[in-house]
């Protein structure tokens, strides 16, 4: 099993967005996946139609976490028409500060969560827009990382600060969190200076250490999310972009497990 967070503590750069397409991506390529909703707001879990989840009663995401020995994350999955989902849970607002008062591993929690879940051939977990002790837990259980962005100064600015905590928790917790791809979301054609910038910036950022991809501002992709699914689900309406997606998948399937 490949374990990918997909992480950015800067809202609105198409966190959930990019894990639901690659993880229909995968599962288009024949692959068994798993997307979970790390994020207690539960976009990913309310986009894809699982509302009743969210706001149901325990347990849920948020117990398997703060005591994962006694429940089996297994159990919480619920299946979509792409890929499996364990969703996210209101309750989770409380996690953080659950954590934090735990004082026994309070960032290595998610990692017992994911040892319950073998059966899939990927997991794609879709972290919090924050840099505290949930999306430490998920950086640490999946040691590999999708970086969502956008082409602006604020992304560039947010994306070092990322870097720092990633190095912090390498140092911290003696891991090797790796990037595996840099997804920079929204692009719009023709470009103004700051988005050229922007990418420019990424590209010499990660050359050598991970791919750069493009995802342009397509109608397509918000109709498929409103519709309930990826780009890559059976009613889907065509897009360009399931080609970018398609090989961040295959870049994925390069990622040895």
């Amino acid at each position: 099993m490949k374990s990918f967070a997909i992480s950015q503590q800067k809202g609105g750069v198409g966190k959930t967005t990019n894990t639901i397409n690659i993880a229909g991506a995968l599962a288009h390529r024949g692959h068994q996946v798993l997307a979970i909703d790390a994020d207690p707001q539960g976009y990913l879990t309310n986009t894809l139609g699982f509302r009743e989840a969210y706001q149901s009663d325990p347990p849920s995401l948020y117990d398997a976490i703060k005591t994962p020995h006694d429940h089996d994350a297994a159990d919480l999955v619920v299946a979509h028409a792409e890929f499996d989902v364990l969703p996210a849970n209101i309750d989770m607002f409380q996690l953080e500060q659950d954590l934090i008062a735990s004082g026994r591993r309070p960032r290595q929690r998610f990692g017992d969560v994911l040892d319950q879940l073998q059966d899939y051939d990927y997991v794609l977990i879709d972290a919090p827009p924050s840099l505290g002790p949930i999306n430490d837990n998920v950086l640490l259980a999946a040691e590999d990382i999708i970086i969502p962005v956008e082409a602006d100064d604020s992304s560039v600015l947010a994306i070092e600060h990322l870097l720092n905590q990633i190095e912090s928790l390498e140092r911290g917790y003696d891991v090797d969190i790796r990037e595996r791809a840099i997804l920079i979301s929204n692009v719009n054609y023709p470009l103004d200076n700051e988005q050229a910038d922007a990418i420019a910036w990424f590209e010499d950022t990660f050359d050598g250490r991970a791919p750069v991809f493009e995802v342009r501002n397509r109608a397509a992709i918000k109709r498929s999310l409103g519709a309930g699914g990826s780009i890559f689900g059976e009613d889907a309406e065509e897009t360009d972009m399931t080609t970018v997606y398609d090989d961040v998948a295959a870049t994925l399937e390069e990622v040895e497990g």
